[in-house]
């Protein structure tokens, strides 16, 4: 016993489990002890093979202590050097970007920086739910507008709306969805908004992007959040009743993402308005392009450099990107002519001025909101990634799962629907788990909002995601349709919905950049518990900045450490050990979550110190840190809503693919992030400490794949839930109810098929038309004169919706 007590292996042992122990609960100056003295043992151990090595090593060891342990000797002696480094070589924030990171706040996606989720917050958040006057919206006039679309005929004949459409458009104040009924509008929230676009999305894009704009970031938009009292009682109740239709002049032909890089440039002085002499104003000059509604909008906000050389606003000249109302109709004004994206309806076309004056009252929040418009963008932006373009997305793959589902248990080859074979299967379950993908991140993102927060972050993340994810389950739409896909016309259920893809993809911030530049950086400016406090401290008062600096860094280095000990435990352990929520029937998904996180905060901080300075320029790492935090919401989202969804089989396997695909996609970033770090050493020690056992997860299997396709290619209460919230029209002459219907007839004959079949095979059914082998089965006995008539009424069903246009 003497000998153990006194042996430095067994101290080792004691103290390495003390470390344990206060990394993942201390903090302080007990954190550095305990990691400290089992690795002082540690050299101890490996110093008693040579005398007197082990003196220096405790000494270099208590130096280090010291150092890392004591503040007032890590101030002096590290954190200057370092405040030092990062001064000269640390990531700079520019006024804009500044503007952009104040802008908006931060969700769940804060929790997945952090290394170790909170689970009870996420699940305390409520879902989106619908008020009685929001449902009655939605069931009602949104029903009645979208009954009055023809996708087709938008899109590639009239090129507009119906007459009709318009009228009940301003009639039920779509336009003003979002605005107080103070001022006219319906007062719906974001969770009433996203619901009406959903299901008028479902109908038709176009339709959906043409009620979208004027709810968007835009005037209406802008007016509302910081508008001055005079220009809400003024343009609010116009809008609403769609007596102005507005629209948002951003991306110029030099300009898109960059609004450091506007060109448009305005000057305050004195000019003419309607009338009336020497109004204090705006002289603006801008050209725009892909401006939606742009060819018929009564009111344009235009973002603009503003310039006051005169000093008539105050001392400062150049008072930064500035918003202004620029009516149509104002002198200098011209709209070009239409552009034409990818031949769909909705109107979009070039906006230009030269020398447009417009009083300093037009300036959204009036003279004070000079210089504010870049964050006034940035913050509105948030909401459209977050609920617009989402609700588009959720639509189209809700009808491309829908409509293929069925398309494929109706279709028939080789003797048989072609949702039996499996290639079909992959491409249908791909379907299915990206649209329970996109709905599951979709709940969460809105949820978030309409509990008050502004995740910028997550915004990006579901913008990006979810367009991708669309267009990923559209392509794999067409490949199942095929022809019946690319022949457009009033019976193509798919063609005008897969234009959207790349447009989707493209609006609101081009996914390459969303993805690459914008999403890992700002999350982790935003996210991060501690950089910013030490960028800000950096900029602070000398003394109180070294202290603050101090601080954070201390902080910094210990939340690193631990989420080396919490990566090292989950590699080795599966995961096992990570929390989980209490009364869940999903926990394994929650401990690879929680894996998952650890692991990421790790390679956050591990790329902030190796990258340093190049870490904004390094587009291709960020792009797969931004796909490891998307992958881990997305699978956050799914659990979520299966929580809330409580126990339903049918449901299960959903979940069980978007966890699979989301940690597998995630794996492959994680391995191609370690094989291209600096030093083929660290990322291979990485790789090490995160994998130990090798790579865990995997796609999702064949098996799943099949059962995610029977879900959707047969009615029942899965498929319905999946596609929950889209159009489904009640005319039995309009396609999709062709579909439906020959879907049910089809489903509920499938025994009478298969003993027709059995009859050929055994030569009791003579060879020829459907109609003479039914006949031949009648005369064999083999079905019933009245089973007969029901395999043909669901034949005639089945012929009549794979029917294709031809003019």
């Amino acid at each position: 016993m003497t000998e153990l007590l006194t042996s430095a292996w067994f101290w080792w042992v004691v103290l390495s489990a003390t470390a344990l122990i206060l990394v993942w609960f201390g903090s302080g100056f007990w954190v550095w002890l305990a990691v400290g003295v089992p690795a002082l043992l540690a050299f101890t151990i490996l110093a008693e093979a040579g005398p007197g090595i082990d003196v220096v090593v405790w000494i270099l060891a208590v130096a280090s202590y010291t150092l890392l342990g004591v503040p007032a000797v890590r101030g002096r002696v590290l954190t200057a050097r370092v405040m030092r480094v990062m001064r000269d070589r640390g990531p700079a924030i520019p006024t804009v970007e500044k503007q952009s990171l104040d802008a908006g706040g931060e969700g769940w996606e804060k929790e997945l920086f952090g290394g170790r989720p909170a689970w009870r917050r996420l699940r305390r958040i409520p879902g989106p739910k619908l008020d009685a006057r929001e449902l009655a919206f939605v069931e009602g006039p949104v029903e009645e507008f979208c009954a009055l679309i023809n996708d087709y005929r938008l899109n590639s004949r009239d090129r507009d709306l119906p007459p009709a459409a318009w009228e009940l458009l301003r009639e039920q104040r779509f336009f003003g969805m979002g605005i107080p009924e103070a001022y006219g509008g319906l007062d719906l929230s974001h969770c009433g908004q996203a619901a009406a676009l959903m299901k008028i999305a479902s109908r038709s894009i176009s339709a959906a992007v043409t009620v979208m704009i004027p709810n968007a970031l835009g005037p209406t938009r802008l007016i509302l959040n910081y508008g001055t009292d005079e220009q809400k009682r003024e343009f609010l109740p116009r809008l609403a009743n769609g007596q102005e239709i507005p629209c948002f002049a951003l991306t110029g032909p030099e300009v898109g993402s960059d609004g450091a890089a506007i060109p448009d440039v305005g000057v305050v002085c004195h000019g003419q308005w309607r009338g009336r002499q020497d109004v204090l104003g705006v002289r603006i000059s801008f050209d725009k392009r892909y401006v939606s509604l742009g060819p018929i909008a009564t009111l344009i906000g235009v973002p603009f450099k503003l310039f006051d050389p005169d000093g008539f606003l105050g001392e400062e000249s150049n008072l930064g990107v500035t918003i202004a109302l620029v009516p149509a109709d104002a002198p200098g004004v011209e709209r070009g002519p239409r552009h034409d994206p990818l031949q769909m309806g909705f109107h979009n076309g070039p906006v230009r001025g030269e020398g447009v004056f417009v009083p300093i009252d037009f300036v959204i929040g009036g003279p004070e909101g000079a210089g504010r418009g870049w964050a006034m963008v940035t913050e509105s932006l948030t909401d459209d990634r977050a609920v617009t373009l989402p609700a588009l997305s959720c639509a189209a793959g809700k009808m491309a799962t829908r409509a293929t589902g069925a398309y494929a248990r109706v279709r028939y080859q080789f003797h048989q629907p072609i949702a039996r074979f499996e290639g079909v299967q992959e491409a249908l379950a791909g379907i299915a788990g990206h649209t329970f993908a996109m709905e599951g991140a979709r709940q969460l993102v809105l949820a978030e909002i309409l509990a008050g927060a502004r995740p910028a972050v997550a915004a990006s993340i579901v913008k990006y995601n979810l367009t991708d994810r669309c267009r990923k389950a559209l392509n794999l739409a067409m490949d199942v349709h095929g022809g019946a896909g690319i022949m457009l016309g009033p019976r193509n259920l798919i063609g005008e919905f897969y234009k959207f893809s790349p447009i989707g993809v493209t609006a609101e911030g081009a996914n390459i950049l969303t993805r690459s530049l914008l999403t890992f950086e700002q999350g982790m400016m935003r996210c991060h518990p501690f950089l910013r406090q030490e960028l800000e401290a950096l900029n602070a008062p000398r003394g109180d900045g070294a202290r603050a600096f101090d601080r954070a860094l201390a902080g910094h280095l210990r939340h690193l450490a631990r989420n080396l000990l919490r990566t090292l435990v989950h590699g080795v352990t599966g995961g096992r050990l990570a929390a989980v929520p209490a009364r869940s029937r999903h926990r394994s998904g929650y401990r690879q979550i929680g894996r998952l996180s650890a692991a990421f905060a790790l390679l956050a901080d591990v790329m902030l110190f190796s990258l340093r300075d190049s870490i904004k320029t390094s587009e291709r790492m960020s792009g797969r840190m931004a796909d490891i935090l998307s992958q881990m919401y997305i699978a956050s989202g799914a659990l979520r809503l299966m929580d809330q969804v409580g126990r339903d089989d049918s449901m299960d396997d959903l979940k069980h693919w978007v966890l699979a695909d989301c940690l597998w996609r995630a794996q492959v970033a994680i391995v191609e992030i370690c094989r291209n770090l600096p030093g083929r050493f660290l990322g291979r020690a990485l790789r090490f400490m995160i994998l130990p056992l090798g790579g865990p997860w995997s796609r999702p299997s064949d098996k799943l794949d099949r059962r995610l396709a029977e879900l959707i290619s047969v009615p029942s209460s899965g498929r319905d839930r999946l596609t929950a919230g889209i159009f489904l029209p009640t005319d039995p002459e309009e396609p999709l109810s062709r579909l439906e219907t020959a879907l049910r007839k089809v489903t509920a004959t499938a025994p009478l098929v298969a003993k027709l079949r059995e009859g050929e095979l055994m030569d009791l059914v003579a060879d020829g038309p459907f109609e003479d082998r039914v006949e031949s089965a009648v005369a064999a006995r083999l079905m019933s004169p009245a089973e007969a008539e029901e395999l043909l009424a669901a034949e005639q069903a089945r012929l009549e919706a794979l029917r294709v246009d031809a003019s």
